[in-house]
């Protein structure tokens, strides 16, 4: 007590020295007051006014007392007055302006931060006196300056968070106030009220009644919680970390250094809401003890009321402690994702736990739960704390025991994840290849596998259910079992008060494993991270080595540095960042390439000229040696990487727009005429991967995007290999080697001749070697000049039919352009669709769909077993109250031991009455418990079942849907449905389902209950179910469309990772980090807002439900005491009874929030299914089919268009345009034209990937309509444009159904030349690595053929499937095609005129029509043919 009084005296004094301070600098700080600050002073004056009379009053009682002659401690008495004292120094010093700067001293801050502790012994004696009026005061008296306290704190942190901001944000604010009107933000324009009550909410859900809502709708985000600032906050931290301790830096500490003090500050709040939880059952006890004694005073009425204000309070207090941690869930999030985006550019799937508040809070709770059940029960509770205390090893094996399921089916769901997208990436390949089956069954395996361990997972949370279900009750029973056989008398008030610290204490029991294992898990996922941000970036590093190299010098070398772009001085790079992995790809190289040439990089194929450009780039680790290069970089990749967004963004790639430097770009790479054509010209989108451009347009656009970029060095590889010769010639002469790049420095990787000639400087490579370096006039002389007599085609033979040939022809032909993009199924902004979403709430089908997985039989024992689960527990508590009213009344005429556990023996005998109670409570709590297990089990079953049946249904339309779908589908929206939706159906789903029909039967047995006890409560039943369904319409209507935002929201942020995994070369070679980080905070910076939003309308409600369930409480308490005066005509029953009400009524509190947040929930979840049901209906492929096949067919190989015409969609021009021709079996024929020409849609129809529209196509003199079309594909071998490998050993990739043997295998890798490289890698068996980035792409292309050639069909095509490879394995691979393909009908679209010379006849395509056929020879002959064209355009 002396130490609270002489810190109320330091208190008092240090008030006097503010208030004078204040009055000082009253003038200085005579500033405008906005509204924050009138309410911050409104809250704080409200608060010491109250505190001031409180005081006031205290005080006159105690002199009141002492007048009267009673005993009065004169500590006691200054106490009081100086209590008084401080309050009213608060109400003076709060009418000054500057009462902000005295508030928010950091001393002040602290001082009534402790202050409260100091109020516990004071509050502990009152509850001590069961004086009601005590304790309220002193209750009070805590909780205004808790109030305080809290209110102080936060204006100080708000006013230190304005003080940062820069000064010049205020100017530029104000000056806009007078010009144009600053923008303000609408949530600081809110009072504190307001933010308390969450009514920022009320105007987008005033939006979602009336409409579908957009982004634009949606609450803006505090200033804090701005993820560029959360980036920089958590990015500096983590730097700080790993400047001090680069070996030893650790994210968790980075993020408690970036959030640490607002986490602890959170921490406080969440002990006094936890406090103030017990406040409920306390004051319970008085009042039924305050029923059995029949007292006709007021006490009644003051604890009724403050039963339910002590409802009120905890809702505030809730709401604010959800409101405040969920922020910082909020901002944890972002930061993480960002920061680690950067590192990748720099793909976290991590929400971190915060489980850090629980964990120190959850002892806390405990350890005053049990106290007050020792101040009831005795020692009786440790037979209950016993049970519960021997659940805790078995519920923390069942967790360690569901941690251990869950990591091994979250591996399983990864690789699921994986097949998928590799499925879904290639789909329009496997379809070709008829492998769409084989790949799902792959896929159904690992999926059987992922279900295993979920289903292992589910059954041990039903076990886990049903211990948490049943502690309550085996708890009760232990606990006042062992109260009465130690001699005790049970009554109300102790039964009670007793049942409601039992709920108060099994949830932070059964918690503790949970948390734990939640915060294992944090540490665990922030150590992995801290390992990954640990990495090492490999391009800083390869230039600090270049500048520690004193003796890479000019005199060395007899080098002018100034002059050399790029040096490498005996370099070994390798591609694994393994230090023990010592494959090089690179073998000491050494190469220095001046400034200002063009120069050639050639080879054969796997030679190293990719790497090469990828260890200039800095994307290789350096094992050995050293690598230099200045200047700023562009580069072209070999597959070319399109961003998803318009043309115009993917060219100038986060740089301003400069008009003349653009329009010369697009003409020099021959983008002009195929964008005046497009609708919507640049601004027309590109879906995903560039899916509706061709592949000749897609090179053309990452060309563009170099050129655009005005860099000092140009890194080109093999970007003429995907274009036709004319557009080659036009970008060769334009862009390459054209005025825009004219005194730039050049790198070029290329099998194109006219580019080797037009060289300044060639680089051979050879196996990882620099083979030779010089001038293309060197070359024709040199050791190396194969490469030099293998051209485009046999140029001497060419040069002889051609040599009359006037080229004035060839420029009246612009062969430069292509005219449109007919290979494509349609324009940019028409091909990819907004993703859907459904409108108003969720469908009753999609309820019907999911019971209908589940099994309707098992949904209806989930009712039951759910309804009686709660008709036992209520039977149990209508029992239990009135055992102990009949003991109250019986004063002991019968003992307690007699209602637990005496054996009916005859129950018609009245003299044996007692007889009847048969271990009534031992039976009520085994048949809960008994249906408890049913339900839980039930419902894990029917989760699976329907998780099973979802998926195998969603995936079986997926890959049975048109080829077309997928090109106007992003595959990040698809995957979308595979791994968050898909995982939420799996188990989020159930799990909130089953939460909600617990809450319902919860909901319905108090209801009956409550009528049942009070049968006033009926009056009170409608209006408040009245007002409780208009509540829950205002706010389902909003959540509903938040959570679909929400979703649609996450979508580009997957695709964003992927899309950024896949260019980060692209990405970090054009320096453009800091422009795509832009780009993913702002996708992170919506999906927060539909987060926040989200949390924000959640809060508005549970606030509200809270308060309504409050004033049933009150209802509850009032009525019963008032019929406990007899003053109304209907009784209110016994003490009992009336017990059994109010702890029935104080969990409405919770109950009715919770309701309606999992029905909430479950509709929000159930958008899951709602967006898997779409893809269920997608269109189908026509695959049926009743011409039955010969296992030899075809036979020949004749293949017939007839009058062919084909859309891809009905509202654009056809792409095969009344077609015909015949192809004879056994003859090689080539198709030709200019990129868009319709080439890959012959393909395309043959194999029935886009329907055709007109006429027919027979193959062996069968319409291939009638064909089943997984035959058709299966009967006919393709070589594909883009080569395809997918991760797997390297025989599954070549022969995946195991019909050829390892010699045939081998053989075929020999004839295609690359049996070598087999070897290298590891033979048959080795893993290729995703895509085959183990290989080269013309590697990868040579294993297709190799494929192919296995197949044995006597139909191939081969669409350009040597455009990556070097010319002279081109020609050799054109032999092999010609000897191992003898009587086979071998249909070739190629871009080189060499690849067709030798073939049998050759199409000349244009527009979608046949423009020319025959003899290339003959064709050749005649110099006014189009073929002629083509190979003239080849040799200029």
């Amino acid at each position: 007590m002396s130490l609270a009084f002489l810190i109320r005296v330091y208190g008092l004094g240090f008030w006097y020295k503010c208030s004078k301070y204040c009055r000082d600098l009253h003038s200085w700080n005579n500033e405008k007051k906005g509204p924050n600050k009138l309410d911050e002073k409104a809250l704080l004056h409200s608060i010491a006014v109250i505190g001031a009379c409180l005081s006031c009053v205290d005080a006159i009682l105690l002199v009141k007392k002492k007048l009267h002659g009673d005993f009065v401690l004169y500590h006691e008495l200054l106490f009081r007055f100086s209590h008084f004292m401080v309050w009213a120094t608060i109400v003076f010093s709060l009418r000054c302006a500057c009462f902000q700067h005295i508030f928010c001293d950091m001393v002040l801050c602290i001082w009534w931060t402790i202050k409260p502790l100091f109020g516990i012994p004071h509050l502990q004696k009152a509850f001590s006196s069961m004086e009601v009026l005590d304790c309220l005061k002193e209750s009070s008296v805590l909780f205004l300056d808790i109030m305080f306290c809290v209110s102080i704190n936060c204006i100080r942190i708000k006013q230190a968070s304005a003080n940062s901001s820069p000064m010049e944000d205020s100017l530029l604010c104000a000056e806009m106030d007078i010009e144009e009107g600053c923008h303000r933000d609408s949530r600081r324009m809110q009072g504190c009220w307001d933010h308390i009550v969450f009514r920022s909410i009320i105007s987008v859900m005033n939006s979602g009644l009336g409409k579908q809502l957009g982004f634009d709708d949606l609450l803006l985000l505090p200033t804090d919680m701005d993820p560029s600032i959360c980036h920089e906050k958590l990015l500096s931290c983590w730097q700080h970390q790993h400047n001090n301790s680069s070996s030893n830096a650790s994210l968790f500490r980075a993020i408690f250094s970036a959030y640490g003090w607002p986490y602890l500050r959170l921490g406080l709040l969440k002990v006094f809401n936890d406090f103030i939880g017990f406040a409920g059952p306390l004051l319970l006890n008085k009042l039924i003890r305050f029923l059995q004694q029949g007292s006709g005073n007021l006490d009644g009425y003051v604890l009724a009321i403050s039963l339910g204000l002590v409802s009120v309070v905890k809702s505030f207090s809730d709401t604010q402690y959800t409101f405040h941690l969920s922020k910082l869930k909020l901002k944890l999030r972002s930061s993480i994702m960002t920061v680690i985006y950067h590192k990748v550019e720099s793909k976290a799937d991590l929400l971190y736990d915060l489980s850090l508040t629980i964990f120190f809070s959850l002892p806390i709770q405990i350890g005053v739960a049990l106290y007050l059940l020792y101040t009831q029960v005795k020692l009786a509770f440790t037979a209950g704390l016993a049970i519960t205390i021997l659940l805790i090893p078995v519920n923390k094996w069942i967790s360690e025991l569901i941690a251990s399921a869950t990591e091994k089916m979250m591996k399983q769901k990864d690789e699921r994840i994986r097949r998928t997208g590799e499925l879904l990436a290639h789909i329009r390949t496997l379809k070709m290849y008829s492998w769409e089956i084989l790949f799902s069954s792959w896929l159904m395996d690992t999926r059987s596998l992922e279900v295993k361990h979920l289903a292992t997972r589910k059954y041990l949370d039903a076990w886990c259910v049903f211990f948490w279900a049943t502690t309550p009750t085996l708890f009760s029973l232990c606990t006042f079992g062992l109260f009465t056989l130690l001699g005790h008398q049970l009554d109300a008030a102790m039964v009670f008060t007793c049942l409601a610290l039992f709920n108060n204490l099994i949830s932070p029991l059964n918690s503790f494993p949970w948390v734990i294992n939640g915060l294992i898990d944090a540490f665990i996922s922030s150590r992995r991270l801290s390992r990954f941000l640990c990495c090492s970036e490999q391009k800083p590093e390869l230039e600090q080595k270049a500048k520690l190299q004193p003796s890479f010098s000019n005199e060395k070398y007899g080098l002018v540095s100034n002059d050399m772009v790029v040096v490498m001085h005996d370099a070994s790079c390798a591609w694994s960042s393994d230090n023990e992995d010592q494959n090089l790809v690179l073998n000491h190289v050494t190469l220095s390439l001046p400034k200002g040439l063009m120069v050639a990089v050639v080879g054969e194929v796997g030679s190293g000229k990719s790497s090469l450009l990828n260890s200039i780039l800095g994307e290789m680790r350096l094992v050995f040696g050293s690598i230099y290069s200045s200047g700023s970089v562009a580069y072209a990749p070999q597959v070319p990487w399109i961003l998803s967004g318009t043309i115009r963004d993917n060219i100038l790639f986060g740089k301003n727009l400069d008009s003349q430097r653009y329009a010369d770009v697009l003409e020099a790479c021959a983008l002009d005429v195929d964008i005046s054509l497009m609708a919507g010209r640049d601004l027309a989108y590109i879906g995903e991967k560039g899916t509706n451009l061709s592949g000749g347009q897609r090179a053309r656009l990452a060309l563009a995007r170099a050129m655009y970029q005005d860099s000092d060095v140009y890194l080109l590889d093999d970007i003429l290999s995907a274009v036709d010769a004319h557009v080659a010639k036009w970008i060769l002469q334009n862009a390459i080697l054209g005025p825009l790049v004219e005194h730039k420095t050049r790198i070029l990787c290329t099998h194109n001749v006219q580019a080797i000639s037009s060289a300044d400087m060639i680089v051979v490579m050879e196996r990882g070697h620099v083979k030779w370096v010089g001038n293309s006039s060197d070359l024709a002389v040199s050791a190396y000049s194969g490469f030099a007599s293998v051209n485009e085609f046999d140029a001497s033979y060419i040069h002889s039919k051609l040599c009359s040939t006037n080229t004035s022809n060839l420029d009246k032909q612009s062969p430069m352009l292509e005219n449109n993009t007919l290979d494509v199924p349609l324009e940019a902004q028409d091909i990819i669709e907004a993703e859907q979403r459904k409108e108003g709430k969720v469908e009753l089908i999609v309820y019907n769909k999911y019971a209908g997985f589940a099994g309707w039989f098992i949904s209806v024992v989930i009712l039951l077993s759910a309804i009686l689960m709660q008709a036992s527990r209520n039977g149990n508590d209508l029992w239990l109250s009135y055992w102990v009213d009949t003991t109250w009344i019986s004063q002991g005429k019968y003992s307690t031991s007699f209602y637990l556990f005496c054996i009916r023996e005859n129950i018609k005998q009245a003299e044996k009455k007692g007889k009847e109670v048969r271990l009534v409570l031992c039976i009520f709590c085994i048949i809960n418990s008994s249906l408890t297990l049913v339900r839980a089990f039930s419902f894990a079953f029917g989760g699976l079942k329907a998780a099973v049946q979802v998926h195998n249904t969603l995936l079986n339309k997926v890959i049975n849907a048109p080829a077309q779908f997928f090109d106007q589908t992003p595959g990040g929206r698809i995957l979308n449905r595979f791994s968050s939706d898909l995982y939420t159906i799996d188990d989020s789903l159930p799990f909130i389902l089953n939460i909600l029909l617990a809450n319902f039967v919860g909901l319905l047995g108090i209801a009956v209950v409550l009528s049942y006890v009070q049968v006033f409560f009926l009056l009170l039943l409608f209006p408040f179910w009245y007002i409780y369904s208009k509540l829950q319409f205002f706010y389902r209507s909003t959540s509903r469309e938040l959570r679909r935002l929400d979703s649609v929201s996450r979508s580009p942020i997957y695709a964003s990772f992927t899309e950024t995994l896949d260019g980060s070369s692209t990405i970090r070679a054009f320096n453009s980090e800091d422009y795509f980080l832009a780009r993913f905070t702002e996708l992170v910076a919506q999906y927060q807002r539909t987060s926040y939003s989200e949390l924000i309308a959640s809060l508005w409600l549970s606030l509200r439900l809270q308060l309504l369930a409050a004033s049933i409480i009150s209802f509850i308490a009032v009525m019963a005491i008032i019929g406990s005066h007899g003053s109304l005509p209907i009784s209110f029953g016994t003490p009992g009874l009336v017990g059994l009400a109010l702890s029935y009524a104080a969990p409405i509190v919770s109950l009715l929030g919770s309701f309606l947040t999992s029905f909430t929930e479950t509709e929000k979840e159930m958008v899951s299914m709602e967006r898997a049901l779409q893809y269920m209906d997608v269109p189908q492929e026509e695959l049926c089919g009743f011409q039955y096949l010969n296992s030899s067919w075809p036979f020949q190989g004749v293949v017939e268009f007839q009058n062919v015409t084909m859309k891809y969609i009905p509202s654009l021009p056809a792409a095969l345009n009344d077609i015909t021709f015949t192809i004879a079996g056994g003859t090689q024929v080539g198709i030709v034209g200019r990129t868009g020409a319709g080439k890959s849609s012959v393909l395309n129809a043959l194999f029935r990937l886009t329907p055709i529209c007109g006429g027919r196509i027979l193959v062996d003199g069968l319409n291939i309509v009638d064909i089943p079309v997984r035959d058709l594909r299966a009967r006919l071998a393709v070589v594909p444009q883009s080569p395809f490998l997918f991760e797997a050993s390297l025989r599954d990739n070549l022969d995946p159904l195991r019909m050829s043997n390892d010699v045939k295998i081998w053989d075929v890798l020999e004839k295609c030349h690359v049996k070598e490289e087999v070897e290298v890698a590891g033979g048959l068996e080795a893993k290729v690595k995703e895509a085959g980035t183990s290989f080269s792409v013309g590697q990868r292309q040579l294993l297709c053929l190799a494929r192919a050639l296995l197949k044995s069909s006597k139909v191939l095509c081969l669409d350009e499937c040597t455009a990556n490879v070097d010319t002279q394995t081109a020609s050799i691979l054109q032999k092999t095609i010609s000897t191992e393909c003898q009587g086979m009908t071998v249909i070739t679209i190629a871009h080189r005129i060499s690849t067709v010379l030798n073939m049998d006849n050759v199409f000349v395509l244009n527009q979608g029509t046949l423009v020319e056929e025959g003899n290339p020879n003959a064709l050749l002959q005649d110099e006014s043919s189009i073929f002629s064209s083509f190979a003239k355009a080849s040799t200029m």
